[in-house]
C-alpha cells in the first residue's frame, strides 16, 4: 500500500482564536440578546427556550451558570427545534421521518429495510437511498457521523429523544467536513426529564409491534437515563419484514461545581429483509411486488434480478427479493465520553473521546457487501462568555481528530439455498482521517445587533487500496485502485443579526461548507462495480441566507428563509442500473435556490396550527455528461437540466385540537396534510415520478393516575394515508442511456421501463399505542 500522507494540523487556525476570546475578561455574562430564537414548528418551543438561561446543553447534569455547548444557542443559525409535545410524545412515531417532517426544507426517502430513512436537508441528499451524506449528526454533542461521513438512522428511536434541531444550509464553519446540507442535533431525554420509569407498547398495521422501556433519575452528583426498545414488522411489501433492537444510555457525574463527566453509550442491532426496487413501470402495474415469491410464478411487475447461476459467471437466473433472500444483518456500537471543566465563572473546557463501529453484512441485489469499519474521535474546545472591546461576546474554538479504518469486501451472489455468497470480486482496505479547527466569535455590537464571524480548517487524508477480481472459464484475473487522497478545506462564515423588538429579528448568513469524498465512491466505477474511481474531488458550497423570525400578532410565529447555494464539484449519485452498486461523480457546478417557510398558530384556545413549507429549485449550470454503449460514446450538455431527486415544493400542514382544561383536558388530536412534488430521476430530464399528498389522522390522550401505582397513561393511535395513495416513497435517480447504433439518448420509455428505482411509500396503516409512567 502506498505511505499514509501526512496531515498538517491547522494550527494557525487555532493560534488566532485565542487573540478573540483574550479579551472577554470582563464577568460579565453576555445577554440573552446575543442569542436568535428561530421560530420552532412545534409545541415545545426552540433551542433556546428548552436550555434555559444558565443551563447546560444537552441535559448534562450540570449546576446552574454552567456553559452551554455553542450548538444548543447558536446566533444567526437558521434552525427548526423539534420538540417532544406534538410529535414525538403523542403519536406513534415509527421512524425519525414521521418527526422530522415538522421541518422545512426536509426531505425524507424510504431507505434499506426497516425503519431506515435517508434525510435530506435543502435537498443536499435527496439523491441518495441508502446512506446518508451531506450533513452532520449529532446526539448529546456527540458525532453519530463516522470520519467517512457517513449517517445511518437505524439506530434512531424517535422515543428516546426530547428535541431534534435541525441547522439548515452551509454548517462546515460550526461542524466541519461533510456539513454541506447542514446537521442535525438530537437530545436524549436527561434521568431528571424522566424521574421514574416507563413502560410502552405500540402496534399496528403488517406486524408492526414496538415494545420500549425508560428509566431516569437524578441523585446527588449522579444523573442517568436508559432507553431501550424492541422493534419488528413484517413491512408493507414483499420481503420487507425487520427485527432491531436499540438501547440507548446517557450517564453524568458532577464530583464539583467545576468539573463535569458525560457517558453516553448506543447499540443497534439489525435484521431486515430488503424488497426489491421496481420500475416505474413495474410500480403502476405492482406497487407492494405482492406476489412475488418465485420469478417462475411471479405476479406482473414483479422485479427479478440477475445472479450468476455459479455465482462467478456466465449464464444468469432470474431471482425475485424472496428467493434471493436479499437482506441487511448489520450492528453499530457507539461508547463515548466527555470530560468539562469550567476554568472560571465564564470559561469552560471540554475534552470529549469516543469509539464508533459500523459493521455489516448486505446480501442483496446482484451483490452483498460486508465491512467493519470502527473509528474513533477525538475534540477539545473552549467557550468564554464575557465582553470583548466592551461588548458582550461568546468565543468558541476547537480542535478536532477522527479516522475510520475500513475493511470491506464484495461478492456476487449465488442463487436459491438462502443468501449464499458466490465469487469475490471486490476488496477494501483503507484509511481514512479528518484533523481540523475551528474557531467562533458572536459579537454584540449594540442591543439590537448581534454579528458573528466563524472559520474552519480541516485536513483530510484517505489512503487505501481496492482490489477487484475478474472471473471467466478462463480463470481469475485482478487489478488494483489505489487511493492517496489528501485534502485541505477552509470553511469562513458571517452573519448579522437584527432584532428590533422581541417579537422580530431580521437576519443575513454568508456560509461555506465543504465535503470530501467517501472511500466508498473512490472505489466504485461507471458500471456500478468495484473499481476506480479515484479522481473525485471536494463538494463545496456558497451560501446565502436572508430571513425573518417574527410575531405577526398574538399567537401566530412565523419563520420565512430565502436561500441562494452556489455549489461546485457537487456530488451526484446515481444508479448504473438495476442491482448494481451507485456511482458517484462531480457536476462541476449547479445551483440551489428556494424559500423555507413555518409558522405555527395557537389561532383559539386549545386549536394550533402548523405549518413546515419548501420551495426547492435546484439546477446543473455546467456538466457535460459523457455517455457510452458499445463503441459509441456521446457528450451532453445537462446545463439548466434540474438535478434528479428533488421536489420543487413540499409541505406539512397540521391543525390539532387539545382540550384545554376540565374533566377531559389531555384528550386531543389532529389532522395532517403531507404532500411533495413530482421530481426528475435522470440528468436529461426525460422521467419524472409523480408526486403525492397524502392526509394522517390523530387522536391522543394523555392523564394523571393519582390513585393508582402509575402516575401517568399516555394513550395514542394514528391513521396514516387515510385515502390509501399510493404513491412513491424513494426513487433511485437512473443513469441516462444512449443508441448503440445512432448514438442517441434513449427517451422516457427505456428509463421507466428501468428497475432498481422505486419503493412505494406505505398504504393506509393503523397504528396504536399506550404508555405508562411510574
Amino acid at each position: 500500500m502506498p505511505s499514509r500522507p501526512a496531515m498538517r494540523p491547522a494550527a494557525w487556525l487555532l493560534a488566532a482564536a485565542p487573540l478573540a476570546l483574550s479579551g472577554a475578561a470582563s464577568a460579565q455574562t453576555a445577554s440573552e440578546s446575543v442569542t436568535l430564537e428561530e421560530l420552532a414548528v412545534t409545541g415545545e418551543g426552540s433551542a433556546q427556550g428548552q436550555a434555559g438561561a444558565g443551563a447546560s446543553g444537552f441535559g448534562v447534569a450540570a449546576l446552574p451558570g454552567a456553559a452551554p455547548l455553542v450548538i444548543e444557542r447558536p446566533v444567526s443559525q437558521v434552525v427548526t427545534a423539534v420538540g417532544r409535545e406534538g410529535t414525538i410524545a403523542n403519536r406513534p412515531a415509527t421512524s425519525i421521518g414521521t418527526v422530522l417532517l415538522d421541518s422545512p426544507g426536509v426531505t425524507l426517502r424510504q431507505g434499506n429495510g426497516g425503519r431506515d430513512v435517508v434525510i435530506s436537508i435543502r435537498g443536499n441528499n435527496a439523491r441518495a437511498t441508502g446512506v446518508t451524506r451531506n450533513m452532520v449528526v449529532l446526539e448529546d454533542g456527540f458525532p453519530v457521523t463516522q470520519p467517512d461521513g457517513a449517517s445511518r438512522f437505524d439506530l434512531v428511536d424517535p422515543r428516546a429523544y426530547s428535541r431534534i434541531d435541525v441547522f439548515r444550509g452551509p454548517q462546515s464553519a460550526l461542524f466541519g467536513n461533510y456539513a454541506t446540507g447542514g446537521a442535525l442535533t438530537f437530545r436524549t431525554r436527561t434521568g431528571r426529564e424522566i424521574d421514574g420509569y416507563e413502560i410502552g407498547v405500540d402496534a399496528g398495521s403488517f406486524g408492526y409491534l414496538s415494545h420500549y422501556f425508560t428509566v431516569g433519575r437524578a441523585s446527588g452528583p449522579f444523573e442517568v437515563s436508559l432507553f431501550a426498545s424492541d422493534v419488528r414488522g413484517n413491512g408493507y411489501q414483499d420481503n420487507s419484514s425487520y427485527d432491531t433492537q436499540t438501547i440507548n444510555l446517557l450517564a453524568s457525574y458532577t464530583p464539583s461545581p467545576d468539573n463535569r463527566f458525560t457517558l453516553k453509550v448506543i447499540n443497534n442491532e439489525l435484521t431486515a429483509n430488503i424488497p426489491a426496487r421496481s420500475s416505474l413501470n413495474q410500480f403502476r402495474l405492482n406497487p407492494y411486488q405482492r406476489g412475488c415469491d418465485a420469478a417462475a410464478s411471479a405476479a406482473p411487475g414483479c422485479t427479478t434480478f440477475g445472479l450468476f447461476a455459479n455465482g462467478a459467471f456466465g449464464p444468469r437466473v432470474p431471482v425475485t427479493a424472496t428467493e434471493g433472500a436479499f437482506r441487511r444483518n448489520d450492528r453499530r456500537t457507539i461508547i463515548a465520553g466527555r470530560w468539562e471543566h469550567d476554568i472560571d465563572a465564564q470559561t469552560t473546557w471540554r475534552v470529549q473521546v469516543g469509539f464508533d463501529e459500523r459493521n455489516y453484512n448486505q446480501p442483496f441485489y446482484t451483490t452483498s457487501g460486508r465491512g467493519s469499519l470502527p473509528s474513533y474521535f477525538v475534540q477539545t474546545d473552549l467557550t468564554r462568555r464575557g465582553e470583548l472591546f466592551g461588548l458582550p461576546a461568546v468565543g468558541y474554538v476547537a480542535l478536532a481528530y477522527s479516522t475510520v479504518d475500513i475493511a470491506a469486501s464484495v461478492y456476487n451472489r449465488a442463487p436459491y439455498g438462502g443468501a449464499r455468497l458466490g465469487a469475490l470480486i471486490g476488496l477494501q482496505d483503507t484509511v481514512q482521517s479528518n484533523l481540523g479547527g475551528r474557531a467562533r466569535l458572536e459579537l454584540e455590537l449594540a442591543p439590537q445587533w448581534t454579528a458573528v464571524a466563524g472559520i474552519s480548517a480541516e485536513q483530510s487524508s484517505i489512503l487505501g487500496r481496492n482490489r477487484t477480481f475478474a472471473i471467466s472459464a478462463a480463470g481469475t484475473t485482478s487489478a488494483v485502485a489505489l487511493a492517496d487522497r489528501s485534502f485541505l478545506n477552509v470553511a469562513p462564515e458571517l452573519a448579522l443579526v437584527y432584532r428590533p423588538d422581541p417579537n422580530w429579528a431580521l437576519r443575513g448568513r454568508v456560509a461555506t461548507g465543504y465535503a470530501t469524498p467517501s472511500f466508498a465512491s473512490l472505489f466504485v466505477n461507471a458500471t456500478g462495480l468495484p473499481g476506480n474511481n479515484t479522481e473525485l474531488k471536494t463538494q463545496e458550497n456558497l451560501g446565502f441566507d436572508l430571513g425573518a423570525d417574527f410575531m405577526l400578532f398574538e399567537g401566530l410565529k412565523l419563520s420565512v428563509t430565502g436561500f441562494y447555494e452556489f455549489f461546485r464539484n457537487e456530488f451526484v449519485t446515481q444508479s448504473p442500473g438495476a442491482g448494481l452498486l451507485n456511482y458517484t461523480f462531480n457536476a462541476p457546478a449547479s445551483e440551489h435556490r428556494g424559500i423555507e417557510v413555518g409558522a405555527d398558530w395557537a389561532f383559539a384556545p386549545g386549536w394550533n396550527g402548523q405549518l413546515a413549507y419548501t420551495f426547492d429549485d435546484q439546477v446543473y449550470t455546467d456538466y457535460v455528461e459523457q455517455i457510452s454503449a458499445g463503441s459509441v460514446t456521446a457528450q451532453f450538455d445537462r446545463a439548466g437540466r434540474r438535478i434528479p431527486g428533488v421536489p420543487a415544493h413540499q409541505l406539512l400542514a397540521r391543525v390539532g385540537y387539545d382540550v384545554p382544561a376540565g374533566p377531559l383536558a389531555g384528550l386531543g388530536g389532529f389532522a395532517e396534510v403531507v404532500a411533495q412534488d413530482s421530481y426528475f430521476v435522470d440528468n436529461a430530464n426525460f422521467l419524472k415520478v409523480p408526486g403525492f399528498a397524502i392526509l394522517n389522522l390523530n387522536v391522543h390522550y394523555a392523564a394523571p393516575l393519582p390513585n393508582g401505582a402509575a402516575k401517568r397513561i399516555d394513550l395514542y393511535a394514528e391513521l396514516r394515508n387515510v385515502l390509501d395513495a399510493t404513491y412513491v416513497g424513494s426513487a433511485n435517480p437512473l443513469t441516462n442511456t444512449i443508441n448503440a447504433t445512432t448514438g442517441a439518448q434513449n427517451g422516457r420509455a427505456v428509463l421507466a421501463g428501468t428497475t432498481g428505482s422505486i419503493f412505494a411509500g406505505p398504504p393506509r396503516t393503523f397504528v396504536a399505542g399506550m404508555k405508562l409512567s411510574f
